[in-house]
C-alpha cells in the first residue's frame, strides 16, 4: 500500500483510465511536469523508474546485510517516503552505518521530482545540480544537519561522529518526510526538536512522493518575500524578470505562480495551527508535542516525539488522520474532488426532477 501510494492514487488511476479531469488531479496532487508528451505515456514513465529503483535499493540492502524479505519492504517504504520498518526500532535496531546511508540514498531519491530523476537516469548530471529546487534541497541539509547535530553532542553528550550520524539520518527522514528513525526523540533537546518540526513543514519536492509543503514552494516564497524587500528598497523604475530553473530549464516567477504559491502555503500553515490546537486539547499535552505530531500527521512523516501510540485517545487519532489525508492530497485535490463530487449530483439530481 506504501509504494502504490508513493506514486499517488491519482498516477495509478491514470496508468489505467484517463478522463477529462486527469489533468486537473494530477496537478493538484502534487506532479506539475509532464515527462512525455501525454499524460498516460508520463505515468508509465514514472512507474518504470520507480520499479527499477526498488530493484536497485532491494539489492544493495542484500548487501549490506539485510535479508530478501526485509530488504523489499524497506526499500518500497523508503522509496514511497512511507517508513514503516518490519522492525520495532525502525532503521536504528540494525545499527548499520551502511544500512543508513543506503536508506538516506532512497530517501533523497524518493523526495526528489521524477521530472530530475528522469534526468538522472539519462545521465545529464549539469541539468541535475542547476535544479533550484535540488540546491535548495542541499542548502537546507548543509544548515539543519550541523545544528542538529550540535544540539544533539551539547545536549546529549554525544560524540562528533555519532551526532553527525543521528542528524544527518533523521534531518533527511525528516525532510523526504519518509519517518525512518535512528533513536528515539524523548530525550532529544529543543533546538533539535524544533529544527525537526521547521523539516517536518518543509518537506521534499514537489512532483515527487514526499509530502509537506514542499521544497519548491518555499523556495518560491523566499524568493517572493526577497523580491517584495527589494521593490521597497529599489527605485520604482527597476524592471526585474525573476525565474527559476526546474528539470525543464528556465520558468519565470510570474503573478500566476505567486498567487498559486503563497495561497497553498497560507492553506497548509492554517491547516498546521488549527491541528496543532486541537491536538492540545484532546491529547493535553505541550504545545511542543503537539507541533511535533502535527507537523508529522499533515507532512505525511510519520515520526514522532513519544504522543502518538497504541494508547493515544481516539479523538487525536481522528485529527492526525485527517492530516495525513489532506496531507497526502495535497488539500487541493480534496477541494476539486469534493466540487467534482457535488457537481455530478447536481447533474443527477437535475436529469431526476426533468424526468418527473
Amino acid at each position: 500500500m506504501q509504494f502504490c501510494g508513493g506514486l499517488g492514487f491519482v498516477m495509478m488511476m491514470i496508468m489505467l483510465v484517463q478522463d477529462k479531469q486527469s489533468m486537473n488531479l494530477y496537478n493538484a496532487e502534487g506532479h506539475p511536469d509532464k515527462l512525455m508528451p501525454n499524460l498516460k505515456k508520463t505515468a508509465q514513465t514514472i512507474c518504470l523508474m520507480y520499479n527499477g529503483f526498488l530493484i536497485a535499493g532491494t539489492a544493495a540492502y542484500c548487501l549490506a546485510g539485510m535479508n530478501l524479505f526485509d530488504a523489499i519492504n524497506h526499500a518500497m517504504c523508503a522509496l514511497s517516503t512511507g517508513g514503516f520498518s518490519t522492525r520495532l526500532n525502525s532503521i536504528g535496531e540494525y545499527n548499520s552505518f551502511s544500512i543508513e546511508v543506503i536508506t538516506v540514498v532512497l530517501m533523497l531519491i524518493g523526495t526528489t521530482n521524477f521530472a530530475v530523476l528522469l534526468l538522472i537516469t539519462k545521465r545529464k548530471w549539469r541539468q541535475v545540480i542547476n535544479v533550484s529546487e535540488v540546491k535548495f534541497m542541499f542548502l537546507l541539509l548543509l544548515i539543519f544537519v550541523p545544528l542538529i547535530a550540535s544540539s544533539l553532542i551539547n545536549g546529549l553528550n554525544m560524540g562528533l561522529a555519532e551526532g553527525l550520524r543521528h542528524a544527518f539520518f533523521d534531518a533527511s527522514s525528516a525532510l523526504s518526510t519518509s519517518g525512518y528513525s535512528s533513536m528515539s526523540y524523548v530525550s532529544w533537546p529543543p533546538l533539535a526538536i524544533g529544527s525537526l518540526i521547521l523539516i517536518m513543514l518543509i518537506g521534499g519536492g514537489i512532483g515527487s512522493t514526499a509530502g509537506g509543503i514542499k521544497i519548491s514552494r518555499i523556495y518560491l516564497m523566499l524568493r517572493i518575500i526577497l523580491k517584495n524587500i527589494r521593490k521597497r528598497l529599489l527605485p520604482t523604475r527597476t524592471i526585474e524578470a525573476p525565474y527559476y530553473i526546474k528539470a525543464q530549464g528556465k520558468t519565470p516567477i510570474d503573478t500566476d505562480l505567486e498567487m498559486d504559491t503563497t495561497g497553498f502555503v497560507a492553506c497548509y500553515i492554517s491547516l498546521f495551527i488549527i491541528g496543532t490546537l486541537l491536538i492540545t486539547i484532546t491529547a493535553n499535552c505541550s504545545l511542543t508535542e503537539a507541533m511535533f505530531e502535527f507537523a508529522s500527521a499533515l507532512g505525511t512523516v510519520g515520526l514522532s516525539i513519544g504522543l502518538t501510540s497504541p494508547t493515544t485517545n481516539a479523538a487525536t487519532l481522528i485529527v492526525e488522520t485527517f492530516g495525513m489525508i489532506l496531507g497526502r492530497l495535497e488539500i487541493f485535490i480534496v477541494l476539486i474532488g469534493v466540487y467534482s463530487g457535488g457537481t455530478a449530483l447536481k447533474q443527477y439530481f437535475t436529469r431526476r426532477a426533468s424526468r418527473i
